[in-house]
């Protein structure tokens, strides 16, 4: 008796999982991936400033705080989440939008312009990457830079 209770105990936890991972709500993408006219070029813009700030006052809060790491861990903690969620929101925005989506691949006259596209994508990939890595304001300022550029390029000068 006591085997099979134990049994159904194990069963049941199993089950309980299972459940509620199927259960869970899931999160949903921030771009459908159809042409659907929704989504547009200012806004993604926007938005990646605002992913660099963000960043940028995470780094700087990490830095406070690691003045008194003891007693800050769980702030630094968060603050080094935030940013590296926010670095992958703006690595998600290169690549689900831009890459994916509005820079098309060009043959002839343009494919100069197309390469440097591509290659400020790059670069701000990398940013991206670099801002998960460490709290130097320099790899937000670099990002900056990056985006203005890649902006210029993408909307053209005067844009």
């Amino acid at each position: 008796m006591k085997q099979h209770t134990l049994v159904l105990l194990i069963l049941t936890a199993l089950l309980g999982i299972v459940s509620s991972d199927l259960l869970r709500p899931k999160p949903a993408s921030a771009h459908c991936q159809i042409p659907c006219g929704i989504y547009n070029d200012p806004t993604r813009f926007s938005l990646l400033q605002e992913h660099i700030t963000t960043i940028e006052k995470s780094m700087k809060q990490s830095t406070l705080l690691a003045a008194e790491p003891g007693k800050n861990a769980n702030q630094i903690a968060r603050w080094t989440l935030n940013k590296e969620k926010h670095a992958d929101a703006f690595a998600d925005i290169i690549v689900s939008y831009f890459l994916q989506q509005r820079i098309k691949p060009v043959a002839g006259e343009g494919r100069l312009d197309y390469l440097k596209k591509l290659e400020l994508c790059h670069h701000l990939l990398v940013g991206a990457m670099k801002a998960k890595q460490s709290t130097d304001l320099k790899v937000t300022a670099d990002l900056q830079t990056k985006l203005l550029t890649f902006q210029q390029a993408y909307l053209g000068k005067g844009k």
